[in-house]
């Protein structure tokens, strides 16, 4: 998406997980939309990198604010930086998470702890950085990057389709008090992406078990990007609660 797009140009927007992956690629797309957008994420050097590249040519600015999402304070400097720079944040999208192929009777524990405290967490926290300035102005879109585990639990995958679970549930729940306050709550729910999480697993035999990319075409992190781009884009008296984008060969 190269054209400006009229609802989101001047939007100030924050982006997690937007090192790589399925962040990379929304924060790509809100740059080329016109969009002022803050990159956060652990990793420093490659979201510099990434940011001198968005910038070339773009509508939009770009930043990028080193950011561990499980660290409150880090979150709240995140959105102070933010704000200074462009603005009050107009949409977050929490897109920082971490997925493992892992049997639950293989006990990987501190697997299961690193997807809870960022998956879960991680979300909480940053909704609960920009939820007063949203209320504050009356307007807001959180986007939150759930997952087809999170309208049905994948054997592989049981702590991630929970914390996924929970995204769902909380959105679901953070929709009805703020709608009327002017904010807007979406969840994208992707199945398989073609990114580097995949190589995060170390449980071989739930790979063996369960992994598809290797078997069908999976998506691409742009997919999701632009799904994003579409729910964003809407009217503000539209809302887009939920999309479920999958690869077509492997439908729930």
């Amino acid at each position: 998406m190269s054209a400006v797009n009229t609802n989101i140009h001047g939007k100030v927007v924050i982006v997690t997980g937007a090192s790589s992956g399925i962040g990379c690629a929304i924060a790509e797309a809100f740059v080329k939309a016109g969009a002022n957008v803050a990159m956060a994420a652990r990793r420093e050097d490659k979201l510099q990198e990434l940011c001198k590249k968005f910038s070339e040519g773009a509508q939009g600015q770009v930043i990028a604010v080193k950011t561990d999402v499980i660290d409150k304070q880090q979150v709240k400097e995140l959105v102070r930086h933010t704000e200074c720079s462009f603005g009050p944040v107009d949409i977050l999208v929490n897109c920082a998470g971490t997925s493992y192929y892992t049997l639950m009777k293989n006990h990987k524990e501190d697997e299961w702890d690193s997807m809870i405290d960022t998956n879960c967490k991680g979300v909480t926290n940053c909704i609960g950085a920009v939820l007063d300035g949203m209320i504050k102005k009356k307007s807001g879109h959180i986007v939150n990057i759930s997952s087809d585990a999170g309208r049905k639990g994948f054997p592989g995958l049981a702590v991630y389709s929970g914390s996924k679970f929970f995204v769902e549930g909380l959105s679901q729940a953070l929709r009805l008090e703020v709608a009327s306050l002017g904010i807007r709550v979406t969840c994208l729910q992707p199945g398989d992406v073609e990114t580097e999480i995949l190589n995060h697993t170390t449980d071989q035999e739930a790979i063996n078990l369960y992994d598809i990319h290797n078997k069908i075409k999976i998506l691409e992190p742009d997919d999701v990007a632009q799904a994003c781009i579409y729910a964003t884009s809407q009217p503000e008296y539209a809302a887009v609660n939920e999309i479920l984008i999958q690869p077509r060969e492997a439908p729930m």
